[in-house]
């Protein structure tokens, strides 16, 4: 497995050569706590997701990278953003696809299952909210789970 890089606003990031709809999602368990997944391609920590398969809806991608991700059933209940920044990009080492920002950020409840870890996350936990910014994570990811934390739960524009 290759690694994966997040550049932001950084003139030295390679150009983008793709762009994958994906989605992430910020699912709560009755206690409040966020699901988070210490991601196994670079060590950060986030909230489940990934790319759009053909035949599927962006929720559904949602559903399923969740429970690919971290062995959680999840539903759908609410959207925190759409992020398409250009000056986001991510680099995967392991095929060097450049790909622009393009993730639609959902809210999701805990359905069913325990935390699981898979080939893409290598810790899976449920976190108290007030403990989130204490984790090692993206600015883009924490961007993401500020708005959900300030309920602001709008597209964003950029």
């Amino acid at each position: 497995m290759g690694t994966r890089i997040d550049y932001f606003d950084d003139p030295s990031a390679p150009q983008a050569n793709s762009i994958v709809p994906s989605a992430n999602v910020i699912v709560t368990d009755d206690a409040g706590r966020i699901l988070m997944i210490r991601r196994s391609d670079n060590g950060n920590w986030a909230v489940p997701g990934g790319g759009m398969d053909i035949g599927e809806s962006i929720a559904q991608t949602a559903v399923r990278e969740t429970l690919e991700e971290t062995g959680i059933h999840c539903r759908i209940t609410g959207l925190v953003g759409i992020y398409t920044d250009p000056r986001h990009v991510v680099h995967y080492t392991s095929n060097d696809e450049v790909r622009q920002e393009f993730s639609v950020v959902f809210t999701a409840r805990y359905v069913s299952g325990d935390p699981t870890p898979s080939d893409e996350s290598r810790d899976v936990a449920w976190v108290p909210r007030d403990e989130v910014g204490a984790l090692t994570m993206h600015r883009s990811m924490r961007h993401r789970i500020d708005a959900f934390l300030r309920g602001e739960g709008l597209p964003q524009l950029g």
